[in-house]
């Protein structure tokens, strides 16, 4: 059988960068299903979003929350729905395409060849020859950030923080996903953290072996990140929250 793929795109007031179009026509060129989570937006995404269903009802579903839980509970949500349908592998991607959406069929071409990987994470090396575009202040946060993560880890992982993922949807990782997470938008972090733990208990190789990091050819920063400048703040507590929860 064909391995099948959903990929979970949440979504908050995303009416103004949300590319309808692009979605329907790629859903309509290959075997790839969408599940967009309507994270409690307040402007036009619900219309945006069920327009979108409607034009193709058999690759697009929308699961629309009452309250806005934030990204790591709309994307947790979003994972477990997606799983309910059994795909051979589900994940997120940002809803503002800045990773195209054609990198998806690359990502789960490597889960197909290669049986020793669980987990395919995009991830932004700007290369010679590669189109990634990032705005330089924060790149440099962004590095301190991965250094620090990848530290708690105790995981060489280069970026943590790209919202372009897919996963086996194994019954372990679905698992891994019925308790909610505690380190908000840096919920990729813990998802990593609780795959370590998981693997030390059940004296499993190292999640370094699982996790495959893929260079991204074009990523580009798109105006409107939610991210505020106190976001950064928060997250020295979350990453000592998620170490002492999970990795102490």
């Amino acid at each position: 059988m064909p391995s099948t793929c959903t990929i979970v795109i949440p979504c908050y007031n995303e009416a103004e960068r949300l590319d309808p179009g692009a979605f329907s026509q790629f859903a309509s060129r290959h075997d790839v299903d969408f599940l967009f989570v309507d994270d409690g937006s307040t402007d036009s995404t619900r219309q945006t979003l069920d327009g979108l269903r409607e034009s193709r009802p058999d690759r697009i579903t929308v699961l629309p929350l009452e309250r806005n839980v934030g990204k790591a509970e709309a994307v947790r949500r979003g994972l477990l729905a997606a799983c309910e349908s059994s795909p051979s592998y589900v994940g997120f991607w940002d809803a503002d395409l800045a990773t195209p959406l054609d990198d998806i069929l690359a990502f789960r071409d490597l889960l197909d060849r290669r049986s020793d990987i669980d987990m395919v994470f995009g991830s932004r090396v700007n290369l010679l020859g590669r189109n990634v575009h990032r705005r330089l202040a924060r790149h440099y946060v962004g590095r301190v950030f991965a250094t620090a993560a990848a530290a708690v880890l105790g995981v060489g992982v280069y970026d943590t923080q790209c919202g372009a993922k897919l996963f086996r949807a194994s019954p372990g990782f679905i698992d891994r996903l019925r308790e909610p997470f505690i380190g908000g938008w840096i919920f990729d972090v813990e998802i990593i953290a609780r795959e370590v733990r998981a693997r030390r208990a059940g004296g499993m190789p190292p999640v370094s072996r699982i996790i495959y990091e893929y260079p991204l050819m074009e990523w580009r920063d798109i105006a409107g990140s939610k991210i505020k400048p106190i976001d950064w703040i928060k997250v020295g507590i979350s990453l000592g929250r998620i170490y002492l929860k999970y990795l102490w």
